[in-house]
C-alpha cells in the first residue's frame, strides 16, 4: 500500500490493531484449549486414583471414556490445523 493509501486507512488503524489484538487472544484460547497435556495428566491423576481404591471401576471406565473422546477431539483438530 502506497503512502496515499496508507493516509487514507489511518482512521481505520485502531480496527486493524483491535482485530489483530482478538485474533491472537482466540489463538492463545485455542492452544489452551486444545493443548493434549492437561488431558493426558488427568487419565494418569485418574488411573492413580482408581488404584488407590478412591474410586470404582465404573466412574474410571465413565471418566477415562470422557477424556479419551477428548484426546480423540484435540488429536483431531491438531491433525486439522498441521501440528
Amino acid at each position: 500500500m502506497g503512502l496515499i493509501g496508507q493516509i487514507l486507512t489511518l482512521p481505520l488503524a485502531p480496527v486493524r490493531g483491535t482485530a489483530w489484538v482478538i485474533g491472537r487472544v482466540i489463538e492463545a484460547a485455542e492452544d489452551e484449549y486444545y493443548d493434549p497435556e492437561p488431558v493426558e495428566r488427568e487419565l494418569a491423576a485418574l488411573e492413580r486414583e482408581l488404584v488407590a481404591g478412591r474410586i470404582g471401576q465404573r466412574d474410571f471406565d465413565r471418566r477415562e471414556d470422557e477424556l479419551l473422546d477428548r484426546l480423540d477431539e484435540i488429536r483431531a483438530y491438531r491433525q486439522s490445523r498441521g501440528r
